[in-house]
């Protein structure tokens, strides 16, 4: 499944969310341990309100994997970068010391502007999840759609602060089927590199890990799938796995094996903050504005772009509107952000001459979730790690690739639980609603049975061989399929359609796309390495031709 080595005798991953039923939070982790790290900011890149009137040469919106590589190249070119968030920066503990909510323990840090979570596992032995909490501007934004419910990070650091660190590099073969325009043997030779590298990418210890307590519902998925003829496979993660070692050992406060990922992670997971972020701000070259939302860019009389933006607080209320100017404009605010926000300014006038690709090309990476009742004999463990260490392996023959999760209730269930990546042409669009002044996504929720009957091409062997079935508790009251999210929003303004082939917007000169929305839907597998990679190789380009 992947350039890194994904070895054949693999070990089991987790998903992008973590199941966490013992205390009612459900994503992430469980609880396992009464240790929780104290967190501190690491990226040096300190919040600073941009002043109205400000004049920057460039303007990122957006503090994810390509802002974040795109502030990092810039700046070391000798360009001073300006960064906007919407969500918070971050780096400020709460009442209980740490900066990250427990993912079993919710509160007003877990999820973006709900007075209730909306978690991905909805429920457990048939009672709901799902619990009232202070509305504010948490980490975890699950943005509603008609069909479909995308999850996204909200602060510095984007996604990186949420998602599970499965860093997964695409076979070249299908690289080159999602994005033909651009040349294979360079981006496997020099950008994903850079990548991995910049990301702090690692594997696993592959004998610590056959006898890590942690690691035995991964164990127990290798062994179900060998059965059943799948390759299971070995992935890198961007955890400290030396960290992890000391955590099972019980001598650092516990992080993945005290669920952390959903609401964020305290200790071991290398974010943004930690690689790109840090480097960037070492510069001295680079600022950010958290909690400061853009909401138009026009062409400036004297060149460059005028950018409105409104500054709000922790209840999303607005405390000031803004205005500045850049030189050069990069829409970094992830997939859904980026179109969401090129698809208002094109249909209302700000920025007319956007072609009509804008918006379109929209996929959720074949998403869809699922759990198994395994028999009293294959327990799978009372601790659970947080963090994905590998994936079951069908793309050639069903098109599907599933990553092997934790259920960490600090209960033994006797479950597994997979998060499959499938092949699935569909794409969706987005348009502006004028009746709403809302940008709408055409999302049908029946293209979702794609990937569900690729998914069915691994668990229907699976549970044939071992004579078991499918969960259906997770979802809702006798429900097999998580098929309402995606944790990977992807397209929007693709490369080569709605830009040029290093991600220049059509219609405008100086204005870029450096994030999710350049890939059209699908890549196969956790999307995050491929866009960082893209990102490097499109900035080094516009570094050296546009500035």
């Amino acid at each position: 499944m992947s350039e890194h080595p994904m070895s054949g005798k693999g070990t089991g991953g987790v998903s992008r969310r973590r199941f966490l039923a013992g205390t009612g939070s459900l994503l992430g982790a469980a609880a396992l341990a009464a240790h929780t790290t104290p967190a501190h900011a690491v990226t040096g890149l300190a919040s600073t309100p941009i002043p109205s009137g400000a004049h920057v040469p460039a303007l990122i919106v957006g503090t994810g994997y390509g802002g974040s590589v795109a502030a990092l190249r810039l700046a070391r070119a000798g360009f001073d970068v300006h960064m906007v968030e919407m969500g918070m920066a971050w780096d400020t503990p709460g009442s209980d010391g740490k900066i990250f909510a427990n993912t079993t323990r919710p509160d007003y840090r877990s999820f973006w502007l709900r007075s209730r979570t909306k978690q991905p596992l909805s429920n457990f032995l048939g009672f709901p999840l799902d619990k009232d909490v202070p509305c504010h501007t948490g980490i975890l934004d699950a943005e509603d759609f008609a069909g479909i419910t995308v999850y996204q990070g909200r602060g510095v650091g984007g996604g990186s602060l949420v998602n599970g660190g499965m860093a997964v590099t695409p076979r070249r073969e299908n690289f080159a089927a999602i994005l033909p325009t651009v040349d294979v043997a360079e981006m496997y030779s020099t950008y994903y590199p850079r990548a991995n590298a910049g990301l702090g990418v690692t594997e696993v210890d592959q004998s610590w890990w056959e006898n890590a307590s942690c690691y035995q519902y991964a164990r127990v998925g290798r062994k179900h799938a060998e059965r059943s003829g799948f390759p299971f496979v070995f992935v890198p993660n961007v955890y400290d796995w030396e960290y992890m070692k000391q955590e099972l050992a019980g001598n650092v406060p516990k992080s993945a094996l005290d669920g952390e990922v959903i609401y964020g992670n305290n200790a071991g997971k290398k974010n943004l903050q930690k690689t790109y972020l840090a480097q960037a701000a070492a510069t001295g070259r680079v600022t950010v504005s958290a909690l400061h939302k853009v909401t138009s860019v026009t062409p400036a009389a004297g060149g460059g772009y005028t950018v409105s933006i409104d500054q709000i607080d922790t209840t999303g209320v607005t405390l000031a509107s803004k205005t500045v100017t850049a030189d050069k404009v990069f829409f970094a605010a992830g997939s859904v952000g980026t179109s969401k926000l090129l698809t208002r300014l094109k249909a209302t006038g700000a920025l007319p001459a956007l072609n009509d690709r804008i918006g379109k090309g929209w996929g959720d990476n074949g998403n869809v979730m699922c759990g198994r009742a395994n028999h009293m004999w294959d327990p799978t463990g009372k601790l659970q790690s947080a963090m994905p260490t590998a994936g079951i392996d069908n793309w050639d023959a069903g098109g599907a690739f599933a990553e092997v999760a934790p259920l960490p209730t600090g209960i033994e269930t006797y479950a597994s639980f997979y998060l499959s990546i499938t092949k699935t042409p569909h794409r969706a669009e987005f348009s502006w609603n004028p009746a709403t002044g809302k940008v709408d996504l055409n999302w049908d929720r029946s293209w979702k049975q794609t990937s569900i009957d690729a998914a069915k091409t691994i668990f229907d062997k699976i549970n044939a061989k071992e004579g078991t079935i499918y969960r259906t508790d997770l979802f809702g009251a006798y429900k097999i399929w998580g098929d309402h999210l995606t944790y990977h929003p992807l397209g929007g303004a693709v490369l080569g359609q709605a830009t040029d082939n290093y991600g220049r917007l059509h219609g405008y000169s100086g204005l870029y796309a450096i994030d999710g929305s350049l890939i059209p839907g699908n890549t196969s597998v956790n999307p995050f390495v491929t866009i960082t990679a893209l990102a490097e190789r499109n900035i080094e380009r516009i570094v050296a031709e546009d500035f």
